[in-house]
């Protein structure tokens, strides 16, 4: 049981670090997650034919998994997007959001009731994403980008959590990269057309960034998260993941030294949005008792 918990801290430490490799890529952020992409996609594909994996499906469930990749792709260029126009900091604020999106689109989607109390503690999460909006002006744009990256990583989740069950997470993954490398690869003119930029390919340095993140924050942290569910619960894995943002702050800190650029209002934002994360953690563990093995 320690080690899966180890794995899976890891695994959460991983996507946290995607923020801080995010602003040490200096690609803009449509040819960075076209580079993930790519190289995610061969990486995966080689270890899946290595371990002699089966992958294979049926045509139309193929295009249907692929097709709801496109969703991710855009959520990592709009959440990149947020890193550049910004800092990681803001960018990893904003995916707390994802509570109170996620309290409204999944009873919709899913046709469950709502559930009034994680509304409230959306909102108040709202709230502080707000403060930090209204007082640091210069970080407006990289707010917005955020906030769509956030909604797109909800769609995404619930939309995933409905087949995750009928198939192989890796089997699942390798289709939805392919389909946002495609997706990304056709509308790649387009955008490079409306956000034009001399550097088109990537450094030494860069590429090796990249590598990292494609092996380490997505392959990696992926097949460890799913050693770990193995022997957790999907509880304790899910108040686990609410870590990600903050080791995601606590390196951009240490690295960037972000610190220094953010305002008083940025810290009441982030603790509005971290107490919300407290109350429901307590909540949910609390009528399930300390005493039990939840984990």
């Amino acid at each position: 049981m320690k080690a899966a918990l180890i794995k899976l801290h890891i695994a959460v430490f991983l996507w946290g670090f995607t923020g801080v490799l995010g602003k040490a890529i200096e690609l803009n952020e449509g040819l960075l997650v076209w580079y993930r992409l790519l190289l995610t996609v061969v990486f995966l594909w080689l270890l899946l034919v290595f371990k002699k994996h089966q992958f294979a499906v049926p045509l139309k469930t193929a295009i249907m998994y692929a097709s709801i990749g496109v969703i991710i792709a855009l959520h990592w260029v709009f959440f990149y997007g947020s890193i550049k126009y910004s800092n990681v900091s803001i960018a990893l604020v904003c995916l707390s959001s994802a509570g109170v999106m996620t309290a409204f689109l999944e009873p919709i989607m899913t046709r469950n009731r709502i559930v009034w109390y994680e509304v409230l503690l959306g909102l108040i999460a709202v709230i502080g994403i707000y403060l930090i909006f209204l007082f640091d002006s210069k970080f407006r744009i990289g707010i917005i980008l955020g906030l769509i990256a956030t909604l797109l990583s909800v769609i995404f989740s619930i939309i995933n959590k409905k087949i995750i069950v009928k198939v192989q997470p890796k089997t699942l993954m390798f289709y939805q990269l392919i389909g946002g490398f495609v997706v990304l690869t056709l509308l790649m003119p387009l955008y490079l057309k409306a956000f034009p930029t001399n550097k088109l390919i990537p450094t030494f340095s860069d590429f090796i960034w990249l590598i990292v993140l494609s092996l380490a924050c997505t392959i990696l942290s992926m097949d460890l998260s799913l050693q770990a569910l193995k022997k957790v619960s999907a509880f304790t894995q899910n108040l686990t993941l609410n870590l990600e943002p903050v080791y995601g702050i606590v390196l951009a800190f240490v690295i960037y030294k972000e610190n220094k650029d953010l305002s008083s209002t940025f810290y009441i934002g982030l603790i509005l949005i971290f107490s919300t994360v407290a109350l429901q953690m307590f909540r949910v563990i609390k009528p399930k008792g300390i005493k039990k093995n939840t984990a």
